[in-house]
């Protein structure tokens, strides 16, 4: 097997530690685009990935999915977990961003203001139709009659009250996430574009909200208040659980994932009941149980994308409600799928340029449209 020569492994540290020179960046680009060095660097990733896992262990990365661009399989994968920093995913990095098109960098390049990701901001509609914005920043207290909201450091609590005063909304919008502590303790948090009807105080045999979009939630335990949530046409039973709902009005499924507990998802006379790790996926009136990829279900709430064989399609509509932006297409989507995660802190021009980087489609961004290109 072909050993890692010292000098690409001397110019890799220095890109690393930032010390390379023009001419050692140039003579490391030419190194990695150069065909006949694939299995050398093959080899030398091997080795990269093992000591830095080593060192400390790296997050739910394996080495055929690192490797996968350096030999051009079908599913491309993209890697960039803010500790990965090991030489490999340097050096595929570069590979990309030297050897391929370029376009999304020649168009956002030239605009004066980034689009950033989205952030901690919603707005409270109270029952008696006043609203309220929210964001990370503020911390206020809102009453109306019996009951007592706060907003501390980017979620909004609710003290218990012994009436229902009507119905509150929390409306997050594209671009914007946030979490909530309901009356009976359950936290929820909300995804972009996503909104959840509550009462002010659940009085009734039942605890029941409504959500349009994504919502996670932490139920809070009352075996003699059952929590219900309904979303489109589904309905979600709990006792007390920790479950994902997914039901935007633009994705062709709605998907509920179980993480802790037991759930029952009901539709017309339809019914299943979910055991952790499962998955069930409402389309077109018929339902579908399999076991569930947790990690991809909870992304959105660790701050990353994470994509499993996914198709470009389905990547942006997540990339658009979280930047807020319009995806217009000038070509048919690559049926090519894509793997791995990206950090949702990044701006959507990197985020571009990585996906850019796989070498299935490119983008030009012209104000807040993202137009996709062959």
């Amino acid at each position: 097997m072909p050993q890692a020569p010292s000098r690409i492994t001397y110019l890799l540290q220095r890109y690393t530690d930032k010390t390379c020179t023009k001419e050692e960046l140039e003579e490391l680009f030419a190194f990695i685009a150069a065909a006949e060095n694939d299995a050398t660097l093959h080899h030398f990733m091997e080795e990269e990935f093992h000591r830095f896992r080593a060192d400390e262990p790296l997050p739910e990365v394996d080495t055929e999915s690192v490797y996968a661009n350096i030999t051009k399989t079908k599913t491309r994968r993209i890697f960039t977990f803010p500790r990965v920093a090991a030489a490999a995913a340097v050096a595929i990095l570069i590979w990309w961003a030297q050897t391929n098109k370029t376009t999304v960098k020649q168009t956002t390049a030239q605009q004066e203001e980034k689009i950033l990701p989205g952030s901690n901001k919603a707005v409270l509609t109270l029952a008696d139709g006043s609203t309220v914005t929210l964001d990370s920043s503020g911390n206020q207290i809102i009453s109306r009659g019996n009951t007592k909201i706060s907003q501390q450091n980017g979620q909004l609590l609710y003290s218990a009250g012994k009436a229902a005063e009507g119905y509150n909304k929390l409306s997050t919008p594209r671009g914007g996430q946030f979490r909530v502590v309901l009356p009976d303790g359950t936290k929820v948090w909300l995804n972009s574009a996503s909104s959840l009807r509550y009462p002010t105080a659940f009085t009734g045999k039942e605890r029941i909200v409504e959500l349009e979009g994504q919502g996670y939630f932490e139920v809070a335990q009352n075996a003699a208040q059952p929590f219900k949530v309904k979303a489109n046409d589904m309905e979600v039973q709990v006792l007390g659980t920790h479950f994902d709902i997914m039901a935007y009005a633009d994705e062709n499924t709605i998907n509920t994932t179980l993480l802790q507990g037991a759930v029952q998802v009901k539709e017309g006379n339809e019914t299943r009941l979910l055991k952790p790790g499962q998955q069930a996926i409402l389309k077109s009136h018929t339902f579908t149980v399999q076991e569930a990829d947790v990690r991809k279900v909870l992304a959105w709430k660790n701050g990353l994308f994470v994509f499993n064989n996914m198709a470009l399609p389905a990547i942006l509509r997540e990339v658009a409600r979280w930047y807020d932006v319009e995806i217009v297409y000038e070509t048919t989507p690559s049926t090519e799928l894509y793997g791995g995660g990206i950090a949702r802190s990044l701006n959507l021009s990197n985020v571009l340029t990585l996906l850019e980087g796989n070498g299935f489609s490119h983008f030009r961004v012209e104000g807040r449209k993202v137009i996709v290109l062959p």
